[in-house]
């Protein structure tokens, strides 16, 4: 049982958001999952089952619902920028408590500031996550990396209040950074996540042969984004965000390529778009990132 005990609503129980509500609930306290009429029931009825290497195979009950109708210490907002409008729906600011934080996990870095009109500047502490986890099904969830690492920042929040989460997270086995610099913490992710996501899914295949079949795009497209997010106030190192690809497992892929696989809406704006717009701004020629982000755009016109 957890020491400090809170009360979490989980936008968007899907890879991440459901991965965490598991765990949290696990770790005891307690969760409520806001999804979709179906989603939530099946959540009731049978709770949250998780596959992982790390965490082994465990059910989580856990409380759902379609909008959340009572005061939550925390709402983790997991669910893609694609369906972000319509899912921040079920979050009506009226609901939220005076000391609720708003922790958003999604990629990108371009969201808190529209959060933050929505929900207030006091409520609202940006994440990012790094982690492979997918949905299967409802309420199935089946976690593929060997690590779950989240970032967290509060430059508008109260530092209590992210020190409590935090605690929570690293009870129920996740590692987490509380981090000084929202913007750094951001565009460190970005500046990982960009490559991984625009190629392999681009050319449709997992990291390992991204890292050796498009090295040569790899390197430059590491190099890009790193220039990016040093002139968004983020120390990335392209060498060791290379590094780091190179110590994955070959058969991981970004949750982009996974999304283009299932015939759903792509982040492509929200990274790539993201991407090239801060690019802009900062005078950072990005060629490759330009060109892939186009063919993906050509690619996926329907999405």
């Amino acid at each position: 049982m957890a020491n400090d005990d809170l009360t979490v609503a989980v936008l968007g129980p899907g890879g991440v958001g459901g991965l965490l509500a598991a765990l949290l609930a696990r770790a005891g306290h307690r969760v409520i999952c806001l999804a979709g009429d179906e989603t939530a029931k099946t959540l009731r009825d049978q709770g949250i089952q998780v596959h992982s290497d790390r965490y082994g195979a465990f059910t989580a009950r856990v409380e759902a619902d379609t909008e959340l109708r009572e005061p939550a210490d925390v709402v983790l907002v997991a669910v893609k920028h694609t369906a972000l409008d319509a899912a921040l729906e079920r979050v009506p600011a009226t609901a939220l408590g005076e000391g609720a934080l708003v922790v958003p996990l999604l990629n990108g870095v371009e969201h808190p500031a529209a959060l933050r009109g929505r929900y207030g500047a006091g409520r609202v502490a940006p994440a990012v996550i790094r982690v492979e986890s997918t949905r299967l099904s409802p309420g199935v969830i089946e976690h593929g990396s060997p690590f779950v690492e989240v970032d967290l920042t509060g430059e508008t929040v109260a530092g209590d209040r992210l020190g409590r989460l935090a605690g929570a997270l690293e009870w129920a086995g996740v590692q987490v950074r509380v981090l000084d610099g929202e913007a750094a913490a951001l565009w460190a992710k970005m500046a990982f996540l960009a490559p991984l996501a625009l190629l392999t899914t681009r050319y449709g295949v997992p990291l390992g042969d991204v890292r050796t079949r498009h090295r040569t795009e790899l390197v430059s497209l590491v190099e890009e984004t790193a220039a990016v997010g040093r002139a968004s106030g983020a120390a990335t190192d392209a060498a060791a965000a290379l590094a780091r690809y190179d110590a994955f497992p070959p058969e991981m892929k970004s949750s982009m390529q996974r999304d283009a696989e299932a015939g759903r809406p792509l982040e492509l704006d929200a990274i790539g778009g993201a991407l090239l717009r801060a690019a802009e701004r900062h005078g950072v020629a990005v060629p490759v990132a330009t060109r892939l982000v186009r063919e993906l755009g050509w690619s996926f016109l329907d999405c």
